[in-house]
């Protein structure tokens, strides 16, 4: 026994020596971390010198952080924004180029692989270099400007390793100097964000053939709803419905080849698409916005205003980084794109204005026909000769890997993304036309009127955008932006296999959606439909849903003396109708159904007494979410297999309304004959409402809910989380670096959109009466070093639904400096 017990005391002690160094190990590396992003905090006060200055800049930073950057000159002033913004955020604006060409492997390792394929199939670099080199010369020398600023930032910095970013050093590499293409190609990763269509043609393809079932189909894939309030038409009676738009002439037009005999692509290879793309999986989290302008008829100052909110996918750091850019001939303040100069969406002296995606599509896939030969026949079937691009991926911890892209005069086939898929698939997209190249930017950003600022937008290529905006005049306007292209034989939702569906040019700006001034006083958008029932030109077979939108026009509409605080409260509204209504059937079905338990007698309670509000404490949210989710399973199962969970549209939550609401009456059946088969409803279920009522069950079981419903508090499990892509890996530093879980209220259909790690990127109003008391903020803060002040210190605006002025005057920046540094030639 004398033996086992020295024998268990020396383990134990051995034990805890090991415990003790790993401990000690673990502390010493968080203190070199913490000392790291402590000693590389950016220099605020003093002065600094850099070289290329005219005169001395100086940069006065707010209570937030803000930069508010004042040079005697425009080169001066991009030099400086340049510097500026690398000192807060160098390493996000190093990964958001390399995430842009395809260079995350190099230092993250292989995981990152396929996402660098697919980056390089787009070949974003070689456009980014070509849309670059044809920028008037006067463009390119604001971006080198720019680029010049970050260079002496980063050159700074390698002279002193303590001051370059802790994310560089923990992963032992140093980041390369910057330059007006990187700038460019940081701008050109957003597009494949907001205009991205082919995934979705591609899924549709796989499903329609799957289905088998042309009115089916319709009911899976609308375009636009009876819902829509487009800012181009009369303000609707929205307590009825009103017409829905009519028929577009899709991929059903019988004289169109477009419909393939081929099953279509792989689930295989749409999986590794959407992991390569890295989008949202979140239900609803489609990236958009909301944006209105009031005149001043409506407002409690008499002076327009004008509110944004950028619906993105949230991200440590954030997205967006505010500044304020003076000199002369320019002066504008809002939220920047870090790595790309000047202002995305603010305000200037004169001019207001906020973005919300089109979601125009100006992207088609093509089958093309290839001869075995390094040829692929062109439109006149004729036989034109491949092009080839050869990229190599560098792999941190792996090999090289060689990737070749052949091109046609369509766009490059993205076969090298796929597994197994062996038809030569071409994506043809408006972003590698050569004749586009124009970035209006700063035209927009010195803008005195709507006269001129309307001349910048007729410029703008991509992405296709909704632009509202308000001036110092009273003036309101909106106008639909980006390159579309011309299909005269119409919008085709699926791969193209003829040569009937080439495009002839462009939709010309004026024939683009747009409103001046309008009698209602009132202009909106929220992604949804934007085109009136008699457009000519159709823009796309793929809107949003339209809840945002219509919800949007009821807070607005017919109030007077209207408020900043009241355009906070829009923003911030989480009432969704569309639950509320769903929540009311699916009750009504629970008390039709014989024999259910109490459980769902008291889930039914619960969904009829609602409000409809998706706050934090509801357990009606909580059943009507999980319901809604397992509805999709138990009708498309059925038909589709294991390819139920590719089905995706941008309108799948109105189409979901509309199966579920007529679901007594299919597509084919005789309305003045209930009892006819649903074509929706699987074999086993007497009717629809036992169907529904197996919905809910079914949400209940797979949510975990408890046993007391009233309990299954929608915050319980509805968070969201925002982690750093570095220290989210290491948990002690994971707790300084990001929100942890925290309760969320709101889903996807509410005007405060929000998913896990998505919702309002930012939210702006301007008020034309005070431009000073105008409000923005971010999601965390402006720095993206987790040891700054300014890191996190917005994240309790964002989250309670407040917000804080920008100042922007002369009297009202100096009010609220609370840092001044002096850049000196």
């Amino acid at each position: 026994m004398s033996n086992a017990r020295r024998w268990l005391r020396r383990s134990l002690w051995a034990l805890g020596g090991i415990v003790a160094l790993t401990l000690l190990m673990m502390g010493g590396g968080l203190f070199w971390l913490h000392h790291a992003m402590v000693t590389s905090l950016p220099t605020v006060d003093g002065s600094i010198k850099l070289a290329g200055l005219s005169a001395p800049v100086t940069v006065r930073r707010d209570g937030h952080g803000v930069p508010h950057i004042e040079a005697a000159s425009q080169d001066d002033l991009f030099l400086a924004q340049g510097y500026t913004t690398a000192q807060d955020r160098l390493w996000q604006m190093d990964m958001l180029r390399r995430n842009a060409a395809g260079e995350l492997a190099e230092i993250l390792g292989p995981t990152l692989l396929e996402h660098d394929r697919a980056q390089r199939v787009f070949q974003f670099r070689n456009v980014a270099l070509r849309v670059y080199n044809s920028l008037p010369e006067a463009d390119r020398h604001r971006y080198e400007q720019y680029a010049r600023g970050v260079n002496l930032f980063i050159n700074q910095a390698e002279q002193n390793q303590a001051s370059l970013p802790a994310e560089f050093r923990l992963l032992h590499y140093h980041p390369r100097p910057w330059s007006g293409v990187d700038s460019v190609l940081i701008g050109l990763n957003m597009v494949l964000s907001l205009d991205n269509h082919f995934e979705d043609k591609l899924t549709r393809e796989r499903i329609t053939n799957r289905l088998h079932d042309s009115k089916l189909e319709a009911e899976l894939y609308p375009t636009g709803s009876w819902r829509d309030q487009p800012p181009t038409a009369a303000v609707a009676d929205m307590t009825q419905p009103h017409p829905a738009p009519p028929p577009t002439d899709d991929e059903d037009n019988d004289q169109t080849q477009t419909r393939l005999n081929s099953p279509g692509i792989s689930s295989d290879d749409l999986h590794a698409l959407h992991a390569a793309l890295g989008a949202q999986t979140c239900s609803g989290c489609i990236p958009g916005s909301n944006n209105w302008a009031i005149a001043g008829k409506h407002t409690a100052s008499g002076r327009a205003m004008l509110a944004n909110d950028m619906h993105l996918g949230l991200s440590v750091p954030n997205v967006w980084y505010m500044a304020d850019l003076k000199a002369p001939g320019l002066h504008v303040a809002g939220v920047t794109l870090p790595g790309v100069p000047l202002v995305i969406a603010g305000h200037n002296d004169h001019v207001a204005w906020g973005f919300t995606a089109l979601y125009g599509d100006t992207q088609d896939i093509y089958v093309e026909k290839l001869d075995g030969k390094g040829n692929y026949a062109g439109p006149q079937g004729q036989w034109l000769p491949l092009a080839h691009a050869f990229e190599t991926i560098h792999v941190r911890f792996g090999k090289d890997v060689k990737v070749e892209v052949q091109l046609t005069a369509h766009g490059p086939l993205m076969n090298p993304i796929f597994h197994s898929e062996t038809r030569p698939i071409a994506l043809h997209w408006t972003l590698y036309d050569p004749a586009l190249a124009a970035i209006p930017l700063y035209e927009m950003n010195t803008a005195p009127d709507w006269q001129h600022f309307s001349n910048a937008l007729a410029a703008w290529c991509w992405p296709t955008q909704n632009v509202v905006y308000a001036d110092d005049a009273g003036h309101i306007a909106y106008h639909a932006v980006g390159k579309v292209p011309l299909r005269p034989n119409g919008l085709v939702g699926l791969p193209i296999q003829d040569t009937q569906h080439e495009w002839q040019g462009y939709i010309p700006f004026d024939e683009l959606p747009y409103s001046v001034d309008p009698p209602s006083g009132l202009l909106a958008t929220a992604n949804a439909r934007v085109t009136p029932n008699d457009t000519k030109f159709p823009l796309t077979l793929d809107w949003p849903d339209p809840y945002r939108a219509e919800r949007v026009y009821m807070d607005l509409r017919g109030r007077e003396k209207l408020t900043r605080e009241d355009m906070l409260a829009v923003q911030t509204d989480i009432y969704s109708e569309v639950d509320q209504e769903l929540a009311h059937r699916f009750a009504y079905a629970i008390d039709q159904t014989p024999g259910v338990d109490a459980r769902l007698k008291q889930a039914a309670d619960l969904l009829r007494s609602w409000d409809g509000r998706v706050s934090t404490d509801s357990a009606a949210a909580s059943i009507i979410f999980r319901a809604r989710q397992a509805f999709w399973p138990l009708i498309l199962e059925p038909k589709l297999g294991s390819d139920w969970e590719m089905y995706g549209w941008a309108e799948k939550d109105f189409a979901e309304e509309e199966i579920i609401m007529h679901g007594g009456v299919s597509s084919g059946s005789d309305p003045a004959n209930p009892a006819t088969p649903n074509e929706w409803l699987p074999s086993g279920y007497k009717n629809w409402d036992a169907l529904l009522t197996e919905a809910v069950r079914r949400g209940l079981e797979r949510g975990k809910a408890p046993a007391d419903l009233s309990k299954w508090n929608y915050g319980s499990w509805h968070v969201i989380d925002l982690e750093h892509p570095v220290y989210s890996l290491l948990p002690i530093v994971k707790g300084w670096a990001g929100t942890g879980e925290q309760p969320l209220n709101g889903d996807g259909n509410t005007i405060k959109q929000v998913g896990r790690a998505f919702g309002p990127s930012q939210r702006f109003t301007m008020d034309w009466s005070a431009p000073d008391a105008s409000t923005e903020n971010i999601v965390l803060g402006e720095s993206g070093n987790p040891a700054s002040s300014w890191f996190r210190d917005q994240w309790p605006a964002w989250y309670s639904g407040t917000t804080f002025p920008l100042p922007f005057s002369q009297p009202a920046v100096a009010a609220q400096t609370t840092h001044t540094l002096q850049l000196v030639p």
